[in-house]
């Protein structure tokens, strides 16, 4: 007999050896389920919340969506970084950075390229490139995740939030984009409501997928540190990715590609800061290349690579390119053949 947990803990019940493979496929397709539902529900939400309070989509993708989003990486990150598990507390905030960045928004600017409001995403890509550099200091002198340097990573957070709540009240920002009709509609208890359900069904959704995904991994021999860099990693992304094929169908795209600017920031500043304040850790070494650190070597410089990548031309020329979602998604298979060859 084996013991499943579901729902964060909540839920566990023993099973049969021969039936934990079965469950976990039916269980990974349930979570599939709820954060293809939940992403709908909370695009609707958020949009019509932004055209009622005049808030462009991308201030409120890069705030209340980017918050709902990052619910996952935020409970697995905690959960794992409190019951002794720091490489996939680590490896999941670093990962779906890069996946958030190389798949999710690669997708959306390979199928909707154009024009994208430089002013409204200056401000989180200046907080993420700030918070990730302090990151990368700490990676790369001592090594080591202090308590305090949690607090001052959940500070960062504190007053990115402060400011962009400053800015969506006083106006700033470009003018929301065209709404359908339906959204146009919605009351402000039903949009709230949305927001709610959506957010609720994309953090239950996530947690079956990614716990019983991790099951069907490991029993094809898939080492933890790979599995915290990608498996994860995309398991906890799919809200990103949910919400940005949704965004798309809905003609969307600056709320998508605020969500991953912001959910980017989040995975350093909310769920980094959040797992190192509750019980700090090391920096990760299980995976050495020629005697390096993977992670020093490999993992954080590609998070720099394709951050940069997917905003210099966005904040340079105000444009998105489909070259530049391309090779993105080169970029991000090439990482996951590294993972899973070296």
């Amino acid at each position: 007999m084996t013991t499943m947990e579901t729902l964060f803990g909540l839920i566990t019940f023993s099973v049969p050896n021969g039936f934990v493979l079965p469950i976990s496929i039916v269980l990974f397709l349930i979570g599939f389920a709820l954060l293809i539902f939940g992403g709908d529900w909370f695009v609707d939400g958020a949009v019509a919340i932004a055209k009622k309070w005049h808030i462009p989509d991308l201030l409120i993708g890069a705030t209340i969506v980017s918050i709902g989003t990052t619910l996952p990486e935020v409970m697995v990150s905690a959960g794992a970084s409190v019951a002794g598990h720091s490489e996939i507390a680590y490896g999941n905030a670093i990962g779906s950075i890069i996946c958030n960045t190389a798949l999710i928004s690669a997708i959306t600017i390979t199928f909707a390229p154009g024009v994208t409001d430089n002013k409204s995403l200056k401000v989180p890509a200046i907080f993420f490139f700030t918070a990730a550099i302090f990151y990368a200091v700490i990676s790369y002198t001592t090594g080591y995740f202090s308590r305090t340097v949690g607090i001052i990573l959940l500070a960062m957070f504190a007053v990115y939030i402060g400011l962009q709540v400053k800015s969506a009240l006083g106006g700033k920002g470009a003018e929301v984009e065209d709404i359908e009709e339906d959204e146009k509609d919605l009351s402000m208890p039903k949009s709230l409501l949305l927001l709610v359900l959506g957010a609720a069904a994309i953090a239950v959704g996530a947690n079956l997928l990614v716990d019983n995904g991790t099951i069907i991994a490991t029993k094809v021999g898939v080492p933890e540190s790979v599995i915290a860099l990608t498996f994860v990693a995309l398991g906890t992304s799919l809200p990103e990715l949910i919400t940005a094929i949704t965004s798309l169908k809905k003609g969307h795209g600056a709320l998508s590609l605020g969500n991953v600017v912001g959910a980017n920031l989040f995975n350093l500043v909310l769920v980094s800061g959040l797992s190192v304040t509750l019980k700090p850790f090391a920096v990760p070494a299980s995976k050495l290349i020629a005697g390096m650190n993977a992670s020093l070597l490999i993992d954080i410089p590609v998070m720099f690579l394709v951050m940069l990548l997917m905003t210099a031309p966005a904040l340079k020329n105000g444009k998105l390119y489909k070259a530049q979602g391309i090779t993105l998604l080169c970029i991000y298979a090439a990482y996951c053949v590294f993972q899973f060859a070296f």
